[in-house]
């Protein structure tokens, strides 16, 4: 007879998960909506502040920009660690953690006395704890939506552009009233809310889950005889082909080595069951085979190049109205413009990605090659008026293009690997925000000119394009590949019946 509290086990491993798209997954999203908003929506904000810190340290756009670059770079850099983290530990206590390194760096920040300071703390620990906030949170919601992920990451992100049209005034207003030191300390005290988000975020027990708890569990306690029996057949039958594949790699190597001695079989056998173990258990919180991925590859260097692009315009806003004599109240009155139709493209293509009437990576397309246009038609604007149509345009395509970027990736490598694809996706992507800003920035020196910044992210996003043409191609390839193989086996099946 089996023991109660094996018995129970056996039940909770095999009671379903719950029902995703719904019910406590609409408070996962609310939460995603604030960390959203307080992160990147802080970020994109960060223009009003650009030029009074230009101005008190007296410094060049460039030197201004690395502190930009430096926190989008960090969010990315950091990103795998806080999916280790988030596996080792818990979503909700790393959010929490990352809230309140949030908080301390930005205020620290406000008493930086150089420009070097300002890279610390503004930069490194505040990217540190928005990628401790930011990812895990992100990876939650894809658990917890799958019908309707499109339109939750839509909805969840448009907390950026909610944030960014409120920040936006009240960053510009605070710099007014208490100076740019000043309100980075009422922000830090903003960012102290990204704890209450992390309590928001309850686990969900899902198939794939429910196996990686099992399967760490066992290995740090040993492979009993007992428990192996009660693993679901499919890991059973998955670690047994792992371990059947190393061991006949490790006799292979062994015998062409050492043919003629027996001990080193032996030793192999033993090993082999125990690098499985560990490869296992470092690939529960970082799954590096992703790597291997062609198409997940092919998606980051688009990240890449997008990255390059994505960051700068929201930085440079601000000042190129400046110096094209815009007041500085209606300068910042563009960031507001530009989130609230950012909100509205957001919401209406990621509600259009919902009905799949074109895949999802032809619709990314579309969308990055026409902010690409978008941008590289900006130094045409001069005026208010241009440069409101401009803001407006700006900000509809770009929330077009943010709503469904993240939604290719489960697409792209399934939803049990997100967690580790999507720390992965943002470290490599780390290098083109690193860098976008402040090359942006050197033109802008060499140039003496704004615009220049609006030109090389145009050129950057739509070579960020060709990368998902090439997607495209190669999903096409795998979907023909797949078609073929039922094909044949249908036809081998019908065979089979006939006499």
């Amino acid at each position: 007879m089996e023991p109660p509290e094996k018995g129970q086990r056996s039940r909770a491993a095999a009671e379903p998960p719950a029902a995703p798209d719904g019910g406590y997954a609409w408070f996962i999203l609310l939460s995603c909506f604030f960390v959203f908003g307080l992160t990147f929506g802080v970020i994109k904000s960060f223009g009003v502040l650009y030029v009074e810190i230009q101005q008190h340290f007296e410094t060049t756009a460039a030197g201004t920009s690395w502190i930009t670059s430096i926190t989008v770079a960090t969010v990315h850099i950091a990103a795998p660690v806080a999916s280790a983290l988030s596996a080792r530990f818990s979503h909700r206590s790393v959010v929490m953690v990352g809230g309140l390194i949030c908080s301390a760096a930005v205020v620290f920040g406000a008493l930086a006395r150089s420009l070097t300071d300002l890279y610390i703390t503004v930069g490194f620990l505040n990217g540190l704890g928005y990628a401790l906030t930011w990812t895990p949170t992100v990876t939650m919601l894809g658990l917890y939506f799958e019908k309707k992920r499109p339109v939750a990451n839509a909805l969840a992100s448009a907390g950026e552009c909610i944030l960014t049209f409120s920040l936006t005034p009240l960053f510009q207003l605070l710099i007014d009233c208490f100076s740019w030191r000043g309100a980075l300390l009422i922000l830090g005290g903003l960012q102290l809310h990204l704890c209450v988000c992390g309590l928001l975020l309850r686990p969900i027990r899902t198939p794939g889950a429910a196996a990686s708890i099992r399967r760490v569990s066992e290995e740090e306690g040993g492979f009993q005889k007992d428990d192996w029996h009660e693993t679901k057949p499919s890991f059973q039958m998955e670690s047994e082909l792992n371990i059947l594949e190393m061991s006949e790699q490790e006799t292979v190597k062994d015998c062409v080595e050492e043919p003629d001695e027996t001990s080193s079989l032996t030793q192999s056998s033993t090993s082999s069951p125990q690098k499985t173990k560990l490869r296992t258990r470092v690939q529960h919180y970082v799954d590096y085979t992703l790597i291997t991925n062609g198409r997940f590859m092919v998606y980051s260097m688009f990240g890449v190049f997008a990255a390059l692009g994505f960051f700068a315009p929201s930085l440079f806003l601000v000042p190129y109205a400046r110096s094209k004599g815009i007041k500085e109240y209606q300068a910042a009155s563009l960031l507001s413009i530009s989130a609230v139709l950012d909100l509205v493209g957001r919401v209406f293509f990621g509600w259009v990605a919902n009905l799949r009437l074109i895949e999802t990576v032809q619709q990314l397309t579309a969308t990055v090659i026409l902010l690409g246009t978008v941008l590289l038609l900006c130094p045409l604007a001069s005026t208010f008026s241009e440069l409101v149509a401009f803001s407006a345009a700006h900000g509809l395509v770009y929330g077009a293009t943010v709503a469904i970027h993240i939604t290719v990736l489960p697409e792209v490598v399934g939803v049990e690997r997100l967690g580790s694809a999507l720390g992965f996706f943002m470290l490599i992507r780390s290098s083109g925000g690193l860098l976008g800003p402040p090359i942006a920035g050197f033109f802008i020196d060499k140039m003496d000119n704004y615009g220049t910044g609006f030109l090389m992210s145009g050129v950057a996003l739509i070579v960020s394009a060709l990368f998902l043409l090439i997607l495209h191609q190669m999903n096409r390839r795998v979907q023909g590949a797949a078609t073929t193989t039922n094909t044949a086996h249908k036809q081998k099946k019908s065979e089979t019946k006939c006499p």
